[in-house]
């Protein structure tokens, strides 16, 4: 099994700048660095992201000269203004990165299955991934992991009603003859060296994983490398469920 390489380069260059409000879930406010001007931002990360998002915090934007657009910056990444670690707030790179490598096969987690496709429906939920083995199936559903304390990675950040039915039905497509099912984190930025659940923030998805991995869904995590180019995956990292 070879190491995982697997980067995804930002495709727009980054320009930095200096957090200073965020108006709602999905756009933010920010001060150009090279000129001074404030300017709207488009937020990916719906996240409530409130370790970061500090006035003056560093945050680099990227821009997009496009009329169907209502806004031509986006957030990409954030510097945690505790660790000074950068942050991904690209919610759709987890994904791709996955996607890229499964097709590669470089993931050890998963390196007896082959892709079948991304995006697939299963019940009432759409799943992220399909792969195949033999007459058997798994499902797999990433989750992507931004809070950090103490070197330990948490999720969920806010209250998680999707990600909770999702796990509830990774747990029952487990149960059934011929499926297995996982759930895979990704976390958006180095310093993280194990994942826990968020059972403050939220208990019910907490209980839900807990009854999933009892029914036997894999529960698993990967680190990332960020940089001002783009993200790398990275190595394996545990996961420590409550049952």
């Amino acid at each position: 099994m070879r190491k995982p390489t697997c980067f995804i380069p930002f495709p727009q260059p980054l320009y930095p700048a200096r957090f200073v409000k965020r108006s709602n879930r999905f756009i933010l406010y920010c001060t150009l660095n090279h000129t001074g001007e404030t300017v709207r931002v488009h937020m990916g990360d719906p996240g409530r992201l409130k370790e970061l998002l500090h006035s003056g915090t560093i945050i680099y934007l990227s821009f997009h000269d496009s009329h169907s657009r209502k806004t031509n910056w986006s957030a990409v990444l954030v510097e945690d203004p505790h660790t000074h670690e950068l942050v991904s707030l690209q919610t759709t790179l987890p994904n791709k990165l996955i996607d890229r490598s499964l097709k590669a096969n470089e993931l050890e987690e998963f390196e007896n299955w082959s892709y079948i496709q991304r995006e697939f429906t299963k019940g009432s939920s759409r799943f992220d991934f399909l792969l195949g083995q033999s007459n058997e199936k798994l499902a797999v559903e990433v989750k992507s992991v931004t809070l950090q304390y103490d070197g330990v990675g948490y999720f969920p950040d806010a209250v998680t009603d999707r990600g909770r039915k999702h796990v509830h039905e990774l747990a029952q497509i487990a149960k059934e003859d011929g499926w297995h099912a996982s759930i895979l984190f990704v976390c958006q930025r180095r310093d993280i060296s194990k994942v826990k659940v968020a059972d403050w923030i939220d208990p019910a998805f907490a209980k839900a994983l807990g009854r999933a991995y009892e029914n036997g869904v894999k529960i698993q995590a990967r680190s990332c490398e960020i940089t001002l180019e783009g993200m790398y995956l990275s190595h394996p990292i545990p996961v420590e469920v409550e049952k």
